[in-house]
């Protein structure tokens, strides 16, 4: 079990200041985590993301950063299986375009503070709905399914383009489900449909995660 993050309290801040402190508290208890720790998370959120998506002939997913879960070992993962892997790609004028993985030596950084990017063609933000389950980043979830991303805003315009009743799956650690009250929330932050971490993955209900168990495999 993942050791405790200590959230603060938020109480009589603004929206956007009260994100960014749990922000802040979690990309600490982030950076926390040896590398070994590192590692051994990688493959086991590889592990419980490839159940998660079942059969899905095409993923969405994201090159992780380093305060992020280690996504590289799920899109091996994916990829090796015959799963088609769309990532994001920052395309011309900003657009939040994708492209699909085909290896990670066939990943570059595109621009200074980008994750890593495929090199092939550059795909369309409409392309998304191509996609049969979306895995997103994320800081923190709640358990109504309230999303805390980065502060970029990426993935809610993003997801606008998935196909209707496409799961959307946020992948944190387990200390990072937030289970004694709701997340901040803006009117442009999506909801999210389930959660992956290194110890399960399950679809979200409103229900306690304290008492949830994690779904079966696919």
């Amino acid at each position: 079990m993942s050791t405790a993050i200590r959230f603060p309290s938020t109480s009589g801040l603004e929206m956007e200041d009260a994100k960014q402190a749990i922000r802040e508290a979690v990309r600490a208890h982030r950076g926390a985590r040896s590398a070994r720790q590192r590692e051994q998370d990688a493959h086991a959120f590889a592990e419980h993301g490839v159940q998660a998506v079942g059969d899905a002939r095409c993923v969405a997913a994201y090159v992780s950063t380093y305060v992020e879960p280690v996504t590289s070992a799920l899109l091996d993962a994916l990829h090796e299986r015959g799963t088609r892997v769309l990532l994001p790609v920052l395309g011309p004028g900003l657009a939040r375009c994708w492209g699909e993985y085909t290896g990670a030596d066939d990943l570059a950084h595109h621009a200074p503070g980008r994750p890593l990017e495929p090199t092939g063609e550059v795909l369309e933000p409409e392309s998304l709905a191509q996609a049969d389950v979306v895995i997103a980043p994320a800081l923190a979830v709640d358990r109504y399914g309230i999303r805390l991303g980065q502060g970029g805003g990426w993935y809610d315009r993003a997801l606008q383009h998935r196909r209707p009743g496409v799961p959307v799956f946020a992948m944190v650690h387990e200390a990072e489900l937030v289970d004694d009250g709701p997340l901040p929330r803006a009117d442009h932050d999506l909801p999210v449909d389930a959660v992956i971490t290194e110890e399960r993955w399950f679809l979200l209900d409103g229900s306690p995660f304290a008492v949830k168990d994690a779904a079966p495999s696919s």
